[in-house]
């Protein structure tokens, strides 16, 4: 196979993954990208590495397919997810709480999760304060192997809506991830207000 056509194969298979991903992420509830383009590989019968598609190729996808077939339901979620967001962040204003994830980006799903990462000096002073505000919680084994993992990972529901509470040293909050997105309050205030619900 020549090199042309060998890039030409590569390119739509990685379309091809990327779609597949996107439609687990949004039908399925599937939030780990990683885990929807490699589950999306199997099923293609694809086992070549360099054929699999980076975020960005299956956020377009996804973005592409929630406009398709989502639209209306999505954009409400969205507002609803962004909206409590609001309510918790103001709640949590003492452990430096942001937005991440698809609320913040726009991809946010009928399945996905609230996302917050939040800098406390203790995540014990997170789980008093929502022990004393009766607030109930589950707590979520961080993924060791990611680079910087939270300390404490606390799932609750707000509004409801899930939420996956991320806590970290507040050292880290001066670095961020990388190559994630964030958001203090402001910022989600002024989205809700750039982007107002259709059904009000």
């Amino acid at each position: 196979m020549s090199s042309r056509a060998h890039a030409f194969r590569t390119g739509t298979l990685r379309r091809e993954i990327a779609a597949l991903a996107a439609r687990m992420i949004a039908e399925d509830g599937i939030s780990d990208f990683g885990f929807a383009k490699r589950k999306a590989a199997r099923q293609l019968g694809v086992s070549d590495s360099e054929s699999l598609p980076n975020n960005a190729e299956i956020e377009t996808e996804l973005r592409a397919w929630q406009a398709l077939y989502q639209d209306d339901e999505q954009a409400e979620r969205i507002h609803a997810m962004r909206s409590a967001a609001v309510s918790l962040m103001r709640e949590l204003a003492p452990f430096r709480p942001y937005l991440t994830g698809g609320a913040l980006d726009g991809t946010a799903g009928r399945y996905s999760e609230l996302e917050i990462d939040a800098y406390p000096e203790s995540a014990k002073e997170v789980e008093i304060f929502f022990l004393n505000h009766n607030i109930a919680y589950t707590h979520r084994e961080p993924r060791r192997q990611a680079l910087h993992p939270p300390e404490a990972i606390l799932c609750f529901d707000w509004n409801e809506v899930p939420v996956r509470l991320s806590m970290y040293d507040p050292q880290a909050e001066r670095n961020g991830r990388r190559n994630t997105e964030r958001a203090r309050l402001a910022a989600v205030e002024a989205l809700l207000l750039d982007h107002p619900s259709t059904t009000e």
